[in-house]
C-alpha cells in the first residue's frame, strides 16, 4: 500500500488556529481555502484527501441501507459473530484483518503528536507499568485497579471488530480485552448513574502534545450506561495477540465498534459513573462536527465530507458504509425511537 505523506492531512490544531484567525472575515471563505482539510479524530492509521470527498461528490455512492430503527436488543449475543473470523484472519463478514504495520505505525494520538507518522516515535518508551485505573462516581464500591489486576480479575478474550473512522476510512482489528460491563458490575452502579465518563492520563511532560492549548485536556469521552453495559463494548488491553503499544493507547483503551473511532479513548486512568451527559474533548473542540453518540451512520454526513462510503485501509476502492458499522442487529435497539440525525 502506498504510504500517504502526513502533509496531506491537515491537523485539527491547524484547522482550529486557521478558523480562529479568519473568523472575522467569514468562516465559509476560510474553509474554501483549505484544500482537502481534515479534522483528524482519535482513530488509527491514515486517510487521504481523496477520502474526504464533499457530500455532493459521493451522492452516487449512497447505496447503504437506511439506518434501521429495528427492535434489536442489547441482550443479543454478539460475541460469537465478533470472534467468528479470528481463526481465519477475517471478521464475520469475511473481510481480512488490516495489516498490523498500518495499525501500529500510523496513528492519530494528539497527546504525542499531530503528525501521524510521528506518534509511534514520540510514544516510544512511554512507561505503562505501573498503571492504575480509578473507578468511582455513582457506584457502591469505588475501587482503584492495577492494570495487571484488571487482566487477572476480568480475563481477556479476542474480539475481531471493524473500526470505522470519522474520516471515512476503516480497518478490521483483532483486539484482546474484556467487556466493560464486567468492570461496571463489580463496582455496582447506583440508580442515579446514567452515563459513564472516561478520562485519559494528563501528563504533559510525557505526553508533549498536551502542552498545546488547542484542546481541553485531558481527553474525555463518554457513553450512556446502557451503551457501556452492552456486550460489544470492550476495554482493550492488546491487539494482534500482543499487548497494546503506547501509540495504540496502552495499556487500556475503549473499543465501541458501532461508533466512530474518536470514541475509543486511550490510556484510560479514570472511569466515573455520572448522572449528566459528559462533554467529550471533540464535542468541546468542534460541537457542530462531533456529537456525543458518534454512531456510524451513512445517512448523516460530516459537515465537510460524506459518510455514505469509506475506504478500507489496504484497499483502493471505496465501499458503502454500513449502518452502525455493520452491528445494527446487535445495537440498533439501543436507539429505538431516537432521531439519529439530531442525536449524531
Amino acid at each position: 500500500m502506498q504510504k500517504i505523506p502526513s502533509s496531506e492531512i491537515t491537523p485539527m490544531a491547524g484547522y482550529v488556529a486557521y478558523q480562529r484567525t479568519l473568523s472575522r472575515r467569514g468562516l465559509l471563505g476560510a474553509l474554501a481555502g483549505i484544500a482537502g482539510g481534515v479534522v483528524a479524530a482519535a482513530c488509527t492509521p491514515a486517510s487521504t484527501a481523496a477520502d474526504m470527498q464533499p457530500a455532493a461528490t459521493v451522492a452516487a455512492d449512497r447505496t447503504a441501507a437506511p439506518v434501521p430503527t429495528a427492535a434489536a436488543t442489547a441482550a443479543a449475543a454478539p460475541a460469537v459473530a465478533a470472534t467468528a473470523g479470528a481463526a481465519s484472519n477475517a471478521d464475520e463478514l469475511g473481510d481480512s484483518f488490516t495489516d498490523r504495520a498500518s495499525v501500529t505505525g500510523y496513528n492519530n494520538y494528539y497527546e504525542f503528536s499531530t503528525d501521524k507518522e510521528g506518534v509511534a516515535p514520540a510514544a516510544a518508551g512511554f512507561a505503562v507499568d505501573p498503571w492504575t485505573v480509578q473507578v468511582g462516581g455513582l457506584v457502591n464500591k469505588p475501587a482503584t485497579f492495577d492494570i495487571g489486576q484488571l487482566r487477572k480479575q476480568f480475563g481477556e478474550e479476542e474480539r475481531v471488530y471493524r473500526l470505522r473512522c470519522v474520516e471515512a476510512w476503516s480497518m478490521v482489528i483483532p483486539w484482546q480485552g474484556f467487556e466493560l460491563a464486567k468492570l461496571l458490575q463489580a463496582v455496582e452502579p447506583q440508580a442515579a448513574a446514567k452515563y459513564v465518563r472516561f478520562e485519559t492520563l494528563l501528563d504533559p511532560a510525557r505526553m508533549p502534545g498536551q502542552q498545546q492549548a488547542w484542546y481541553s485536556w485531558p481527553y474525555v469521552e463518554g457513553l450512556r450506561l446502557d451503551e457501556a453495559m452492552h456486550s460489544l463494548t470492550l476495554l482493550a488491553t492488546g491487539l494482534y495477540g500482543s499487548a497494546l503499544l503506547p501509540q495504540n493507547g496502552a495499556p487500556l483503551r475503549l473499543v465501541t465498534p458501532w461508533k466512530y473511532g474518536f470514541k475509543s479513548i486511550k490510556a484510560i486512568v479514570k472511569i466515573d459513573l455520572v448522572a449528566e451527559q459528559p462533554t467529550s474533548l471533540w464535542m468541546a473542540a468542534a460541537p457542530n462536527e462531533y456529537g456525543f453518540y458518534a454512531n456510524v451512520n451513512p445517512q448523516v454526513d460530516h459537515p465537510r465530507w460524506s459518510q455514505a462510503s469509506e475506504r478500507r485501509i489496504g484497499e483502493f476502492s471505496r465501499r458503502p458504509t454500513l449502518p452502525f458499522n455493520g452491528y445494527a442487529d446487535e445495537v440498533a435497539g439501543l436507539y429505538a425511537g431516537m432521531d439519529l440525525q439530531a442525536n449524531f
